[in-house]
């Protein structure tokens, strides 16, 4: 079965991807024979060959293995690192083949979940209208450590990319020669780089990193994610006519702002980010109104200034006589022309903060592009003043000045601290200092860039209304220097799930969140965390938890007249809440979206949906649709009703899931059994963060952070944190008299179910059962081993029964495809890694041999890691 699997899925390979990854490999297999001779080469051939064979059945695992064991250490880390290249390269060459179908796909015609086909539904089943007019989608960058490349090798990878859509665009045969030629020199250079950290990050360096994809990607898109929206609104008459879609897009940041347990996070790394921030922004803002005013040479004798425009100019004119008086010389006739390059000048002049010359803050310069419109508008030329003058705006209304509102983040427990020192009156710690500190640079940030640029305030592991007065409290101590702040509660356990509509009720008691609501029209914001109520429930019982607290929270929204945004705070890997955005804002309980969307998005999920203009537009264009479609009455209702009948067998399912959850990681000694068969304490020195893998110095489960807890599980091909007990859940709904029929009917009815089995199933397909149980093997627990595989299979079985599929995901053919081509080069990784932690786990004396079987661990979680495109 494996073997025809996997034969089938080669031959459905397309011809395009087929070619690029066989293109990519065979110059990377020339660069191996050129390092170190052809006997490299041939052990990758001879792995690759006995993994693809162990598949199949035709190799033993034994011979594998002793394979592997009988390199040198040496030999084995250019295995591992030949086959994590191989793996960038291929994700590369996935990456293209993406963008191409994306193109192929876009004929005009109203593409399934693109915000045409949104608004075509909406149209003719409700309210266009205020379905527009009330969107909002927030993606908030994070510094959570997920990113296991170095910044130089993605740098390297994008310098492959751009040569690989070179030979796409197809030269000529001497050009032809002459981009294969640099292509492998790129890719010798990125075998030769270093793939991992050899120092450790600072925040800093993950501003810089983030800025990558604000500067390559998201400034560009955003006019042309508008631009769809508004050609689906207003067909004939976008680009000519003043644009019906509003800048409904808005970006936040954690990165230089989230300091809870990160002590490398101070306020004058708070301070520097959002100086980094600015400086890119204003930057982007002076390039591209200077390339408009340079293209906008519409003569004053074909296009007329408004009187507006005119006196703009002569206030321009006598305040800076020389500048425009150079500017005029440069552009004369033009006046429209020229009040765009004065604005250019005046963008660069607020970003080395001249005074005399900037705008104080991007109204002004909202202002002015405005004035520029209008009186193309007036003179007639409707075209110009709605194309590219248009693209700009919608640049600075989504972006300001500040690029994205930085957030702040700190645990509830070090606020009460804190005030209790302030209270006393007596000596403050330096914690106490850095707090205030903190709130100090959030007004300067605020009297700097506006209010938008930093004005929330996240509170975790928020117990009660109280938590939210502390901050609130501690912001008064500055008197008339306070910043203006929205505390926001982050709901994270299960526990504070259930009690987060009670703790709304205590904050409406709270005078400054009652001056807050009538500031801000009674909006709100709270923010659920999906990362540690999985690692506490389990992935079922923790997805039913946020579902009911979603849907508690809607109604008590619409109790006190408050619109309220849910900030879901989502990791990227199945574990922690991620998956297809779109299936996941559709599975939302009722009344929960309304049009309002806000997410985290961080590690690997920025580059991968964010690190291509194509598919930054089509991810973006996917959430849109999934938001306005959710927001509709008939989504809503056809959700509530499934809910309504679906609901008790849900909760025998998750009385039962986290029932065989609690009891795995409650068993006695599991958190050191953990330790032992994962990578789990390795992982660390990947150096992939700035921030502790724990919160405190504390070595209990409890204090270990969601993102190593499910990379590591990630690591051992078990993947634990997406499905284990789901299986249990399902069993037990089918013993109390649930048949699979009625089981399918919720998997096919109620979206939240579906996505639940869909995301499990996934988990599924990535894990590998046999390489999963040599990992658990080096525990010496067969108690703990046995129960977990007994889940896997109850799970695998229950999930593929439910959903009627003869094979993991046999329903996604683009992804089962990927997944199963994969997962034997995954394994030869794995076995490398495998020998290093055994010997690890078993104890070596001598300090050299050590450090290299570390080196080697450590170069196979690089690559499992590119293998399964995930981390944490």
């Amino acid at each position: 079965m494996a073997t025809k699997t996997r034969d089938l899925l080669r031959h459905d390979l397309p011809e395009p991807l087929r070619k690029d990854v066989r293109l990519l490999g065979a110059m990377l297999g020339d660069s191996l024979v050129e390092y170190a001779g052809p006997d490299l080469l041939d052990d990758v051939e001879r792995l690759r060959h006995a993994v693809i064979g162990a598949r199949r059945g035709e190799v033993a695992v034994a011979e594998v293995t002793e394979l592997v064991d009988g390199w040198t250490l040496e030999r084995a880390e250019q295995v591992a690192r030949a086959f994590t290249v191989y793996f960038h390269l291929t994700n590369l060459a996935e990456e293209h083949h993406r963008i191409r179908t994306l193109r192929e796909r876009d004929t005009g015609a109203s593409v399934p979940s693109s915000v045409a086909a949104a608004v075509e539904q909406i149209r003719a089943d409700g309210d266009l209208d205020a379905a527009v007019a009330g969107l909002e989608i927030h993606p908030v960058f994070t510094a959570h450590p997920t990113e296991a490349r170095r910044r130089a090798i993605v740098t390297g990878i994008q310098r492959i990319s751009d040569l690989l859509s070179a030979l796409h665009a197809g030269p000529g045969a001497a050009e032809r020669a002459d981009v294969e030629r640099r292509m492998r020199e790129e890719i010798d250079l990125l075998w030769r780089t270093a793939l991992r950290r050899h120092a450790q990050m600072d925040p800093l360096d993950e501003v810089r990193t983030a800025m990558a994809a604000f500067d390559e990607t998201i400034f560009r898109v955003v006019p042309r994610i508008y631009r769809a929206l508004d050609a689906a609104l207003n067909p004939s008459g976008t680009g000519c006519e003043p644009p019906a879609a509003p800048a409904y897009l808005r970006f936040g940041s954690w990165i230089g702002g989230d300091r809870d347990g990160n002590p490398f996070v101070t306020a004058k790394v708070t301070r520097d980010a959002i100086l980094i921030q600015a400086e890119h922004v204003l930057r982007a803002l002076e390039t591209a109104c200077a390339r408009i005013g340079r293209e906008l040479t519409a003569h004053e004798s074909t296009t007329p200034p408004s009187e507006a425009l005119c006196n703009a100019l002569a206030a321009a004119r006598t305040a800076h006589p020389e500048r425009l008086a150079a500017i005029e010389s440069r552009s004369p006739g033009e006046p429209h022309r020229q009040l765009l390059m004065f604005a250019a000048e005046r963008i660069a002049a607020t970003r080395v903060r001249d005074a005399d010359l900037g705008y104080e803050g991007p109204d002004e310069l909202l202002a002015d592009l405005r004035t520029v419109q209008d009186s193309l508008a007036e003179a007639g030329a409707r075209r110009q003043a709605y194309g590219r003058v248009q693209g700009l705006v919608w640049q600075v209304e989504t972006f300001g000045f500040h690029l994205a509102s930085l957030e702040i983040r700190q645990h509830s427990e070090l606020h009460e601290k804190a005030l209790e020192q302030v209270r006393a009156g007596g000596p403050r710690d330096e914690m106490t200092e850095e707090i205030l500190e903190t709130l100090r640079v959030v007004g300067w940030i605020q009297r700097r860039f506006g209010v938008e640029a930093c004005r929330r305030y996240v509170v975790s592991f928020t117990r009660s209304a109280r938590d939210i007065a502390n901050v609130h409290e501690l912001a008064a101590t500055l008197g008339d220097r306070a910043p203006v702040l929205d505390v926001i509660p982050l709901f994270e356990t299960g526990e504070d799930l259930e009690r987060a509509p009670s703790v709304l009720d205590g904050m409406l008691e709270i005078d400054a969140v009652r001056r807050r609501l009538d500031a801000s029209g009674r909006r709100m914001e709270i923010m659920l965390g999906y990362s540690d109520s999985a690692k506490q429930l389990g992935p079922a019982s923790a997805t039913l938890r946020l579902y009911d607290t979603q849907e508690a929270l809607a109604e008590w929204a619409a109790r006190h007249d408050v619109t309220l945004t849910m900030f879901h705070g989502r990791g990227g890997s199945l574990g922690r809440g991620g998956g297809p955005a779109g299936r996941a804002i559709l599975a939302q309980a009722p009344g929960s979206v309304a049009g309002r969307f806000k997410v985290t998005e961080q590690g690997e999920v920025i580059f991968a949906r964010y690190g291509h203009p194509e598919i930054a537009r089509r991810h973006v264009e996917q959430v849109t649709n999934a938001v306005l479609l959710a927001s509709t009455a008939e989504v809503e209702e056809r959700a509530r009703a499934a809910a309504a009948r679906f609901r008790p067998l849900a909760d025998k399912l998750s009385d039962a899931a986290r029932a065989a959850f609690r009891s795995l990681v409650e068993a006695d000694g599991f958190a050191a059994w953990f330790s032992r068969v994962s990578p789990l304490e390795e992982i660390a020195e990947l150096r992939i963060g700035s921030r502790p893998s724990r919160r405190k110095a504390a070595r209990g489960l409890e204090d270990l952070r969601a993102i190593p807890w499910v990379f590591a599980w990630t690591q051992t091909r078990v993947n634990l944190p997406g499905w284990y007990g789901l299986g249990s859940g399902l069993a037990a709904v089918s013993s109390d008299g649930a048949d699979l029929a009625e089981l399918h009917e919720a998997y096919a009815s109620w979206p939240l179910f579906g996505t639940l089995l869909d995301n499990a199933e996934m988990s599924l397909a990535k894990a590998d059962r046999d390489i999963a149980a040599r990992y658990l093997a080096l525990g010496g627990r067969e108690d703990l081993t046995d129960t977990v595989l007994a889940e896997y299979d109850r799970t695998r079985r229950l999930v593929l029964a439910v959903t009627g599929h003869a094979r993991l995901l046999e329903n996604r053919r683009v992804l089962s495809r990927a997944v199963e081509l994969r997962n034997p080069y995954v394994d030869a990784l794995s076995h490398l890694q495998l020998r290093a932690l055994a010997a690890l786990r078993e104890g070596v004396a001598d300090d050299t041999e050590r450090a290299r079987l570390e080196e080697l661990l450590l170069l196979s979680v690089n690559g499992v890691a590119a293998g399964l495109q995930n981390t944490g």
